[in-house]
């Protein structure tokens, strides 16, 4: 039954970030779905906090990309060629703030989870201390053997028809959970900081 209710909870995505937010706040063993209320609400908040550490990634893409897109809509070749060319550095500065801005975002989830204060989750000067604890080279390391093993396991189970569609519904509440006992893990792995 809790299996289902996190299948349908991946669909409903606050609820498998509720369950994601209490395994982030230390629980040993699986947290229960009893509380589907609570779960949904505890996922909104995690999701507000990620959002927020996303804006700088909307602004920049906006910024840049959007002018971009407004150049390569010219009747001019020239002013289309300076918006091809604008439009790769955008797309290169929004990854790269993507990827400093999650960096930041997954230490603050779990921060979040363990304190209950928003403001301690956009504690700038405690996730660097944090990451710097851990290592920011072990750390990225980590988060980056995170991310190929699911993608490795999502781009298997793509290439087998429908089976593997289900299949991957079936196992996104399991890819969510490694994730978050992964993470937890790497957060754990040094004292936090005050």
């Amino acid at each position: 039954m809790r299996w289902l209710i996190l299948i349908i909870g991946s669909i409903i995505f606050p609820i498998v970030m509720g369950y994601t937010l209490r395994i982030y706040r230390g629980a040993r063993t699986p947290p229960d779905t009893d509380d589907l209320g609570g779960l949904f609400i505890d996922g909104i908040k995690l999701f507000i906090v990620q959002l927020i550490w996303g804006i700088p990634v909307i602004i920049v893409f906006v910024i840049l990309m959007g002018g971009s897109f407004a150049l390569l809509m010219s009747q001019s070749d020239a002013v289309t060629a300076a918006g091809a060319g604008g439009f790769f550095v955008g797309a290169l500065v929004t990854f790269v703030v993507a990827i400093i801005c999650a960096l930041f975002a997954t230490i603050a989830g779990v921060r979040f989870a363990r304190t209950g204060s928003f403001g301690e989750a956009f504690n700038v000067r405690a996730i660097l201390e944090h990451i710097g604890r851990i290592g920011w080279g072990s750390y990225v390391v980590a988060l980056v053997i995170l991310m190929v093993v699911i993608g490795v396991v999502n781009a298997i189970l793509g290439v087998i028809p429908v089976l593997g569609w289900l299949l991957t519904i079936i196992l996104a509440p399991a890819f969510s959970i490694f994730a978050a006992r992964y993470i937890t893990q790497i957060y754990d792995s040094v004292a936090a900081p005050s």
